[in-house]
């Protein structure tokens, strides 16, 4: 069987022919500002002191068996379900996680970089829902919406992973869903891919589909992070049986690990940002220190979800002042313990319109001003996770071009061609700069071209039509499907993996009774 790897260099230069609309390059950001920090060292000193009181004092229950056996042989003190560890073994394991790591998916020229000063954005994951403007309501997921998705998630240079489902597709029966997503993640994307910890099968079947189709032997997969899981505690302060389940198996073949606690101040956490974070914290690193215990070196990465409910209503808030606050005091507390961090970017709005972007707008410059590293749910989200829509996808990943335009060097270079005294000196106090050749050399690339915003003044845009954004997102969603191609992959993978699933679906695929 040939096993060529796809989707590189060519893969991509035959894309650029039919592309919908002109974009930034592919690459990493790299965030040069300094983060913002709200605590004083007396501040994340006490948060530190929390959580360890947390983990020593009050425990974490782990529901899961082979959890409490390990901490067990780690000498921690067990009763029941609760776990207490000592802060000293809890440093410990967490001074063997790497501050930066990469992962490399089928096409290695999308290898992301995970730690640093890096930021990396990924697609909306898990809404069960869907909305666009053609239908023009909400409506349950397909496994159509997810894989429409999923197209663009590839066609975005600035998205840089596909999270996990774009939108559940609740057409395919929850048993084998898994190998039909990930199948066509895997064929439709390019890109560093997600596995659900939601029982072992999933797991173990999403590793075996992102092997086969990166063409890998078992120590090839082993040998570097290729894929990751993300989890969320169920707070407060507990983990359940699956989840940990699902990053010991990553964990132990070497892939990377996310642990992401979702805490709503107010309702499962304290009503306090810095009750929340600290509990947030106790959660998150309890279990990064069992997976440090389990394979020392394990890539992780410590997620925050911090936010706060709607104290009239209890509904989820996101996007909020408090939102920003808990993100960049998380932020600090990452740094502290030597860990890459995770934020979102979120908002409670029902459709695409002013809120959804204002209220993602914050988060996203939250998670920029905190120093994350990669950014879940950066594109598509709405209806607090609850809806995945298109338009919004469009209209995330204009924001995303901005903030990534924003971080690039040459904007803040200061070389002479930079400072431009000629050019100062010859236009004067009476001229302009429209046409001389300081400015024609440069007018292309100077300054952020969007894709979906207009500039146009009222009179312009409305003899244009009087198109509103997210109508003119949804033409663009439009274009880019009827244009899109897929990443090249070899024939023979493509059987591999159509075998893979045809094998699993006979013998079952996974239970639904988890």
């Amino acid at each position: 069987m040939s096993r060529k790897r796809g989707g590189g260099r060519a893969g991509n230069a035959a894309r650029r022919g039919t592309a919908s609309i002109e974009q930034m390059p592919w690459r990493i950001p790299v965030n040069t500002d300094r983060p913002t920090e709200p605590l004083d060292e007396d501040g994340v000193q006490a948060i530190h002191d929390g959580a360890m009181t947390i983990l020593e004092d009050i425990g974490i229950e782990f529901l899961n068996e082979e959890a409490i056996a390990l901490f067990k042989k780690a000498g921690c003190r067990v009763d029941g379900t609760n776990v207490r560890m000592d802060r000293a073994w809890v440093m410990e394991m967490l001074g063997h996680a790497p501050a930066q790591f990469t992962i490399t998916p089928r096409n290695p020229d999308k290898q992301i970089t995970i730690g640093g000063k890096h930021i990396i954005f990924g697609n909306v994951s898990s809404p069960p829902n869907y909305f666009d403007m053609e239908i023009g309501k909400k409506v349950s997921g397909t496994r159509k919406q997810c894989a429409d998705l999923l197209k663009l998630t590839q066609y975005f240079n600035c998205i840089h992973f596909a999270g996990g489902y774009p939108v559940e597709p609740v057409d395919i029966h929850a048993s084998v869903r898994h190998l039909d997503v990930v199948f066509d993640k895997m064929t439709l994307t390019d890109k560093v891919a997600h596995a659900y910890s939601l029982g072992k099968e999933r797991v173990e079947d999403v590793m075996e589909m992102v092997k086969i189709a990166g063409g890998l032997t078992e120590e090839a997969f082993q040998a570097t992070p290729h894929m990751y899981t993300n989890i969320n505690s169920t707070s407060p302060l507990k983990h359940d049986i699956p989840m940990i389940d699902g990053c010991l198996r990553c964990a132990r073949r070497g892939q990377a690990v996310i642990v992401t606690p979702f805490t709503l101040a107010g309702a499962m956490a304290p009503v306090t940002m810095a009750g929340a974070v600290t509990l947030s914290i106790a959660e998150a690193v309890s279990a990064i220190a069992l997976f440090q215990y389990v394979r020392p070196g394990t890539p992780c990465v410590i997620g925050t979800f911090t936010s706060n409910v709607d104290m009239k209503s209890g509904a989820p808030a996101f996007g909020t002042p408090e939102y920003m606050r808990a993100t960049q005091m998380t932020g600090q507390m990452a740094r502290f313990y030597g860990l890459p961090m995770r934020a979102s970017g979120v908002c409670a709005a029902n459709v695409p319109d002013g809120q959804a972007m204002w209220e993602t707008s914050n988060s996203l410059w939250s998670a920029v001003q905190s120093g994350t590293n990669i950014v879940y749910h950066a594109a598509g989200w709405l209806e607090g996770g609850l809806i995945a829509s298109p338009e919004k996808f469009i209209m995330d990943c204009e924001v995303l071009q901005m903030i990534q335009r924003y971080m690039e060097p040459e904007i803040t270079a200061t070389s002479p061609a930079e400072i431009a005294l000629d050019a100062i000196r010859d236009v004067g106090p009476n001229g302009h700069y429209f046409g001389i050749e300081h400015t024609q050399k440069r007018y292309e690339t100077a300054f952020y071209q969007p894709f979906a915003s207009d500039w146009r003044n009222f009179e312009a845009w409305e003899v244009a039509g009087g198109v509103w954004t997210a109508e003119r997102a949804h033409r663009i969603f439009k274009d880019i499907m009827a244009s899109f191609e897929a990443p090249e992959m070899d024939e023979g993978i493509r059987e591999e993996l159509e075998a893979f699933v045809a094998r699993r679906k006979e013998e079952g695929g996974a239970p639904t009774d988890f």
